[in-house]
């Protein structure tokens, strides 16, 4: 966990890994929406990068755990669709 690691390909998809790896900036830290935020991350791929933000913020690990692990099954359901 907590490793930058991009699971799709694509110009889009690599400013949004690049984004995610940088961080959270202070104002951000605290108007997160760590529940989206986690969404987010699966969404693209993106392993779980809530010990990541920790170091800079007080996340909500339990809206991030949820966000991603919704966002993981969103992103399974539309590689699964893009298959058939």
């Amino acid at each position: 966990r907590g490793a930058c690691s991009p699971g799709m390909r694509g110009a889009p998809v690599l400013l949004l890994f690049l984004s995610a790896c940088a961080g959270v900036s202070a104002d951000g830290c605290r108007s997160a929406n760590w529940y989206d935020l986690g969404f987010r991350d699966a969404l693209y791929g993106i392993q779980p990068q809530d010990l990541v933000y920790a170091e800079q913020c007080a996340v909500d690990g339990a809206r991030y755990a949820q966000g991603w692990r919704e966002g993981r099954y969103e992103f399974d359901r539309r590689a699964s669709q893009s298959q058939d």
